[in-house]
């Protein structure tokens, strides 16, 4: 998963008025790490309008339509940490990690995104980090646990 994570993806320390302005703003992350088009933006909100992106423990994971793959120039990930927190229809978001996928990997990512979160302490090590490279590190440890 960790080589998903093009070099600025991760953004640390982050503020959003609400949902909108944070899945804006790891799309645009998406965007300027060359991975999507700036209408795969919208499609991210689109789906969010579906169904709720939120999947606990202080975490969000935004993506976009099945439609919106056209608009992905290349499979990767944005994480962007808000501390002070963004309400997600009632639910705390502390950590927004941003999906973009070619194809059908969307489903295996998600699905290794769900392992990190089943593990409370890892999801708070997530939420807490004081740098990119321990948010790699944590990642890095969960998927090395998963090829176990």
């Amino acid at each position: 998963m960790t080589d998903l994570l093009p070099d600025g993806a991760i953004k640390l320390a982050q503020r959003a008025e609400n949902k909108t302005d944070a899945i804006r703003q790891v799309g645009a992350t998406l965007v300027e790490v060359g991975a999507v088009e700036p209408e795969y933006v919208e499609a991210m909100l689109e789906r969010e309008e579906m169904v709720s992106t939120f999947v606990g423990e202080g975490v969000s994971i935004p993506h976009g339509t099945d439609a919106s793959r056209a608009h992905v120039k290349r499979t990767a990930l944005a994480v962007l940490q808000f501390p002070d927190g963004v309400d997600w229809n009632g639910n705390d978001v502390r950590l927004c990690v941003g999906i973009a996928a070619k194809g059908s990997e969307q489903v295996g990512i998600l699905s290794s995104l769900a392992q990190v979160l089943l593990d409370a302490d890892a999801a708070a090590r997530l939420r807490g980090a004081d740098s990119p490279e321990t948010i790699v590190g944590i990642l890095q440890s969960m998927d090395e646990e998963t090829v176990q």
